[in-house]
């Protein structure tokens, strides 16, 4: 990636710094051949470099509809396929019709309305394979308590900017999306106070 293309697409410095520890996530619970949808892929960075680094696996980012030209500028730049899906989570009629392997997100729970994140939730539960992964990356606290001073400040910035922003809450997430037919399998702990939370869609949800 050159200096030009740096100026003329989006650029992430966290997307540089996380991608490394993401992918290493991504490698042990992936499983082979792996459809995975990207729910909020911004600059493109994470679905260029997985999409190379992660063999076999197809890697479906998507964007806003008023964010996604950039992405798709990216996508094609660098000879990644297939174009981003315009997807507001919030509109189930974007929604895919097709199903996934696994569901990734990163830095997107904060950024959404709290109605967004429920629908990011439903969305995985209705495009995921029974036993299929939901992989978030991000900030998160626990109960209402920030696990770190550097989150509860960036949490406090979010909301002073926009107070249906802020840090989620693990706990209250897993509540939700056990509701959903998605079981928390686990937690990873990763860099910078980020966690990555998987769950595990239900072989039956239809109840």
């Amino acid at each position: 990636m050159g200096c030009q293309d740096r100026q003329t697409m989006r650029w992430s410095e966290a997307c540089e710094r996380n991608r490394e520890p993401i992918l290493t996530v991504l490698r042990q619970w992936l499983p082979p051949g792996a459809r995975v949808l990207e729910i909020g892929s911004g600059s493109g960075q994470h679905a260029v470099a997985f999409s190379r680094s992660l063999d076999g696996v197809q890697w479906q980012a998507s964007e806003h509809p008023e964010a996604l030209a950039p992405l798709v500028e990216r996508l094609r730049s660098e000879g990644v396929r297939p174009d981003a899906l315009a997807l507001d989570v919030q509109e189930r009629q974007q929604w895919p019709s097709c199903e996934f392997e696994a569901v990734f997100s990163a830095n997107t729970c904060h950024i959404l309305p709290p109605a967004g994140v429920s629908s990011l939730l439903a969305l995985a539960a209705a495009v995921l394979q029974p036993g299929g992964l939901l992989l978030l990356y991000g900030p998160f606290q626990d109960g209402g308590v920030h696990t770190a001073a550097s989150n509860a400040a960036f949490d406090a910035h979010l909301r002073s900017l926009d107070p249906r922003m802020g840090v989620r809450d693990a706990i209250a997430l897993r509540a939700e999306a056990g509701g959903l037919g998605l079981s928390a399998e686990t937690e990873v702990p990763m860099p910078a106070n980020n966690r990555m939370l998987i769950f595990r869609r239900n072989a039956d949800t239809s109840g």
